[in-house]
């Protein structure tokens, strides 16, 4: 795929809502360099566990950075064991508040890097 291959963007968040490409979404979604996992479910709402990342095959990607974005108010927290297994993989990890996670990825993609952007969409 390469470098030739459409680089996913966010053009739009609000608290509950966001829009990837002209496509809204309305529940927690998962951005890949190669894909759009819809209706992100994890094991408990507002942590994130390795399972949630593993059960969707996210891990397998090839990406050098994740953008968690933790909620409009920023309430998700991100278990060690994620980050025990970023740090393990070398891929770098940001979590913030959905808003500011959103621009970050933006600007990532911008700069041409690999990355994933797992987004909370409500609190």
């Amino acid at each position: 795929m390469g470098s030739s291959m459409t680089k996913l963007k966010v053009r739009h968040y609000e608290f509950g809502r966001i829009v990837v490409d002209g496509r809204e979404y309305t529940r927690d979604i998962v951005i890949t360099p190669t894909r759009v996992i819809e209706n992100w479910w994890r094991r408990e709402g507002h942590r994130v566990y390795l399972e949630d990342l593993t059960k969707y095959g996210i891990l397998d990607e090839d990406f050098e950075v994740i953008v968690f974005g933790t909620g409009y108010y920023g309430m998700v927290v991100i278990e060690r064991e994620v980050v025990e297994e970023l740090n393990r993989r070398g891929v770098k990890h940001i979590a913030e508040p959905t808003g500011t996670a959103v621009k970050k990825f933006n600007q990532l993609v911008d700069e041409g890097k690999k990355v994933v952007g797992a987004f909370h969409l409500t609190c």
